[in-house]
């Protein structure tokens, strides 16, 4: 519980300073930015050595993906195992995308999906249902029936936690998704979905962190990363 209280206030904190910052509790707690607002630094296109020449773009301290043809995916340079993640995002009206890790296979972009997307207006979010909602993890879990999500437009907070086997997703403060890599009821789960079969889909990997180009507008800010 102290652990969790102790986040919590870090979160708070942050919740006030400004985008793209750290402040002296997340400094001494061991965050660090993925992202400065600024730059691209740290970023690739998925599969290659540079930054996509198209489709992305940094604008009013955010990292901004627009709609239509683009770059594709794009990912960290470093991998990572054990982390927190922590990121503020948003997405325009009737847009998809998505934030991936532990991916067996980076170049593929198979894995984990936390799911960012319209619910209510995006095809996917509404015929696809929870399991394909904002929160969830795409396709496998679907996330609390209580969450909080705010319109397009407008800014939202999320967090994933990896710990050894034990994963979860937050929204907006509160826990949307928790579950147990490798485990027979991920598994199961894996097996109804479809990376029924995605070798290594499920099992603990180390790997970069990946933002979705899904031909849609969306930007993300205050990406920022503790490792444990």
């Amino acid at each position: 519980m102290k652990s969790l209280a102790f986040l919590l206030s870090i979160l708070a904190l942050a919740a006030h300073a400004e985008p793209n910052t750290l402040t002296d509790a997340e400094k001494s707690a061991g965050w660090r930015l993925l992202f400065d607002g600024k730059t691209t630094d740290g970023w690739v296109a998925s599969g290659k050595d540079s930054f996509p020449s198209d489709g992305w773009s940094v604008e009013d301290g955010a990292l901004v993906v627009k709609a239509g043809p683009g770059g594709g995916d794009i990912v960290t340079k470093d991998s990572f195992s054990d982390f927190e993640l922590t990121w503020e995002w948003k997405v325009e009206f009737g847009a998809n995308s998505g934030l991936k890790y532990n991916l067996p296979d980076a170049k593929k972009a198979v894995g984990f999906e936390y799911q960012l997307i319209d619910d209510e207006h995006h095809p996917d979010g509404v015929k696809g249902g929870r399991l394909h909602q904002t929160g969830s993890l795409y396709d496998a879990i679907e996330p609390a029936a209580d969450k909080k999500v705010n319109p397009p437009g407008e800014w939202n907070s999320s967090r994933i936690v990896v710990k050894g086997n034990h994963v979860e997703h937050w929204l907006n403060g509160a826990k949307t998704v928790e579950f147990e890599l490798g485990s027979e009821a991920l598994m199961a789960l894996k097996a109804k979905s479809k990376f029924k079969n995605a070798a290594g889909w499920g099992e603990k990997t180390s790997s970069p962190i990946l933002l979705q180009d899904h031909g849609d507008g969306a930007s993300f800010r205050s990406i920022k990363i503790r490792t444990q």
